[in-house]
């Protein structure tokens, strides 16, 4: 989809990219807290901010909606898009008896991974899933995010209610296997995980015979604001009703930019988002886009909002 910026004659492509994830909930994690309270999960539908009418932009919501959870779990199983902040378990054999080699983990706010018992634990049957703080971790949901990659078989998905440490204890009801570990929340870095998506991208620029971008020094602020700004409008539209290309905008010298943006739990870490944007042809064709020279990131993660994590990407030739 392209649009004209008036009297300066540079095409500008317009590309959203909705948290299908946010809609799959509804039909894969239909789960409830063990301690109770619990996550809340909002549909996100085809809104008036973003459909108008335009048949391009109403097949991309369907594309987006439909494949996402497939996209998304093939994605992450290439090194492309495997994150270096994320946890891996120890994948070696767990003692008899026990759920876990590690005695602690650090995972982030997000959070970017689901919490695992050792690899290859299989047909444990029904486990209980205990924490000592709840005011770090409230509880369990009672599956997994398989949309991300993880089995509800021995993973399951924190409500993290902020930073700090907790122990969480797990254990089957037949007795045979019981452990603790202790897990720290850390809030995540934004200037980190922004990088870390543009040495994603770089990643797959350079597989696809693409010189790699620069960081956006003179749109990086307008990467930061249109993250901030997704917080209240999801859309393409700014708050106050001008185009997100007002952020940043084209110099009367003439060039070329772009936006994508995605929020919610299918954007919880710089891989999984980059996975996200990969997973649908328009916003891949940002990504991929061999006229621009430079891109600026901006993220925002507020855990006391509906959809937690906000992300931008401003791509552009100054």
């Amino acid at each position: 989809m392209e649009e004209k910026v008036p009297r300066k004659k540079n095409k500008i492509a317009i590309l959203l990219s909705i948290n299908a994830a946010a809609i799959l909930i509804a039909g894969v994690l239909i789960a409830s807290a063990i301690w109770g309270g619990g996550m809340e999960f909002r549909m996100v539908g085809e809104r008036s901010d973003i459909v108008s009418g335009s048949t391009e932009e109403t097949a991309l919501l369907d594309s987006v909606t439909d494949s996402t959870a497939e996209a998304i779990e093939y994605k992450l199983g290439s090194d492309d898009y495997i994150s270096t902040s994320s946890h891996e378990f120890d994948s070696s054999a767990v003692p008899a008896g026990e759920l876990w080699n590690e005695e602690a983990i650090t995972i982030y706010a997000t959070p970017d991974i689901d919490i695992c018992v050792g690899d290859g634990l299989g047909n444990l049957g029904s486990m209980y899933w205990q924490t000592s703080n709840p005011g770090v971790i409230a509880g369990f949901y009672d599956n997994a995010r398989s949309w991300l990659g993880y089995n509800s078989d021995n993973c399951r998905y924190p409500v993290i209610k902020g930073a700090g440490t907790t122990t969480i204890t797990a254990g089957t009801y037949d007795g045979k296997r019981k452990d603790s570990i202790v897990v720290t929340v850390a809030m995540p870095s934004a200037e980190q995980w922004e990088h870390e998506v543009l040495t994603l991208v770089n990643k797959v620029r350079i597989k696809n015979d693409l010189d790699p971008l620069s960081w956006g020094y003179s749109c990086e602020s307008a990467a930061d604001t249109r993250a901030k700004e997704s917080m209240s409008l999801y859309s393409h539209t700014r708050p106050d009703g001008s185009s997100w290309s007002t952020a940043c905008p084209v110099p009367d010298s003439g060039g070329v930019s772009g936006e994508n943006l995605a929020i919610g739990n299918a954007a919880v870490s710089p891989a999984t988002v980059v996975a996200l944007w990969m997973s649908s042809e328009s916003h891949r064709e940002n990504i991929l886009n061999p006229d621009y020279t430079k891109l600026a990131v901006g993220f925002v993660f507020d855990p006391n909002t509906n959809y937690r994590t906000y992300w931008s990407q401003f791509f552009s030739t100054y």
